[in-house]
C-alpha cells in the first residue's frame, strides 16, 4: 500500500536533511551503519623504493563484513619498509603502507558483529581470512592459507581511512594510549605470542635477542609475565636501558664465552633480529626441552645442528603475529601492566622523513604517524 502524502513528504524531508549533512565525499547505504567515504586520501609509492606521494583512490562499496576505520595513528614498521622495497617479492604498486592502525570506526557493513560506530579500535598485519577453514574454525585465523595482509594486495593505513574484515578489527581496552597502541598490533603481538605458543610458566627463564623495535617490547612482556629475563645484545651501551625495560641479566654476545656461561639454563629464547643468529651456540644455552623461537625476518636459511636438537629434545620454531583472540589478550595484558612501546612521532604528511629515519637505523624504537585530524 503506498505511503500517504504526508508520510511521503516527511520521508523526502528526512532524505534532504541527511544529504545536507553529508559532504560530497560521504555516502550512506541502507545496508551499512555510519557514513562511508567515497574517496580515501593516502600516501603511496609508485614503484619499489620510491618516495611516497599523496594518492587518492575510490574504495568502492563497503562489503557486508567490512569495517571502515578513521585512521588517527599508524605505526611505521620495518615490514612496511620491506614491502616498499619489495624485499619479499609480493608488493604491488601503487603501494600504500601501514598496518599498525589505531583509530575509530566510521562505518560498519551489515554483517559485522560486536562492533559499533565511533568505537576505538586497532588493526594489525592481517585484515581478512576465510573464516571457514580448519585453522579459522580452530581459532588460528592468522594461519589461514588465504589470510590477507593489510598491505598485501590492498591499501594500508597511511591514509585517512582503511578497511578490514570485522574479526581483525579489535576493540582497544581503556587504559591504552592510542598514540602508542599501533606498534602493539603488529610488533607487540609478534613477541607476545611465543609466550602462549610455548606454554611459558612464570617461573621460566626467557632470553630475548635484540633490543630494538621488537625486542624492547619482548623484554617488557616477559618481565610482567613473571619470568627471569635475559637480554642478548652486541653493545654494552644498551645494558642500562635493557634493565629498565625488564631484563634481569644482560649479555653481550661479542664477549668471549658469553653463551657458554649460560649452558643449559634457559627455557625459551625469542630471537627478534633479522640477521642469522648463532643457532648452535644458542641451542647450547637452552635446558632440555627448551625452545628457540624466531620472529625476526631472516632472509637467509638458518643453520640448525640436528644433534643439538636430538640430544636435548630441543626445538627451533617461529610464528607470525597472532589470531584476533591473541591480539585481544595481548592488548588486555598491556593495559593491565602498563606496557607500551617507546615511540617517536611524525605527522603523516612527513611520512618520507619518517621512512628515512627508520631506514637509517635511527628509530628508537618505533615510529608512529599522526593524522592531521587528530
Amino acid at each position: 500500500m503506498p505511503d500517504a502524502p504526508d508520510t511521503q513528504e516527511a520521508s523526502r524531508a528526512k532524505e534532504n536533511l541527511v544529504s545536507k549533512k553529508l559532504t560530497s565525499n560521504q555516502k550512506t547505504n541502507p545496508a551499512t551503519l555510519g557514513e562511508t567515504m567515497t574517496s580515501y586520501n593516502a600516501y603511496a609509492a609508485k614503484s619499489a623504493k620510491a618516495s611516497l606521494e599523496p594518492y587518492s583512490y575510490a574504495p568502492g562499496d563497503l562489503g557486508p563484513e567490512e569495517v571502515e576505520i578513521k585512521v588517527d595513528y599508524c605505526g611505521l614498521c620495518h615490514s612496511d619498509l620491506s614491502m616498499l622495497d619489495n624485499d619479499w617479492g609480493m608488493s604491488q604498486y601503487p603501494f600504500v603502507p601501514g598496518h599498525e592502525v589505531a583509530g575509530t570506526i566510521s562505518a560498519l557493513g551489515g554483517e559485522t558483529k560486536g562492533l559499533r560506530v565511533g568505537q576505538k579500535v586497532g588493526l594489525g598485519w592481517y585484515s581478512r581470512s576465510c573464516l571457514s577453514c580448519h585453522e579459522c574454525l580452530s581459532g588460528d585465523q592468522h594461519l589461514c592459507s588465504t589470510a590477507q595482509g593489510t598491505i598485501v594486495g590492498r591499501h594500508g593505513g597511511f591514509a585517512d581511512r582503511v578497511r578490514a574484515q570485522w574479526p581483525w578489527v579489535r576493540p582497544l581496552p581503556d587504559g591504552l594510549d592510542m598514540a602508542k597502541t599501533g606498534p602493539l598490533l603488529c610488533g607487540g603481538v609478534t613477541v607476545f605470542a611465543p609466550l602462549l605458543i610455548n606454554d611459558v610458566p612464570a617461573t621460566a627463564r626467557v632470553g630475548v635477542i635484540g633490543i630494538g623495535g621488537l625486542g624492547h617490547m619482548a623484554l617488557q612482556f616477559a618481565n610482567k609475565w613473571g619470568c627471569e629475563v635475559h637480554a642478548f645484545t652486541t653493545s654494552d651501551s644498551k645494558e642500562a636501558e635493557a634493565r629498565k625495560l625488564g631484563a634481569h641479566f644482560v649479555h653481550n654476545t661479542k664477549q668471549p664465552g658469553a653463551l657458554k656461561k649460560l649452558a643449559r639454563s634457559l627455557d625459551l629464547i625469542i630471537s627478534t633480529i633479522n640477521a642469522p643468529p648463532d643457532v648452535s651456540g644458542l641451542l647450547d644455552t637452552l635446558k632440555p626441552k627448551g625452545h628457540l623461537h624466531n620472529v625476526g625476518a631472516v632472509l637467509k636459511p638458518l643453520e640448525v645442528p640436528a644433534f643439538s636438537l636430538i640430544a636435548g629434545q630441543k626445538s627451533v620454531g617461529g610464528s607470525p603475529t597472532g589470531s584476533p583472540v591473541v591480539i585481544d589478550e595481548m592488548l588486555e595484558f598491556s593495559a593491565r601492566h602498563s606496557i607500551a612501546p617507546i615511540t617517536e612521532a611524525f605527522p603523516m604528511a612527513k611520512v618520507n622523513d619518517a621512512l628515512e629515519h627508520l631506514r637509517s637505523g635511527k628509530a628508537r624504537y618505533r615510529i608512529v604517524l599522526i593524522n592531521e585530524s587528530v
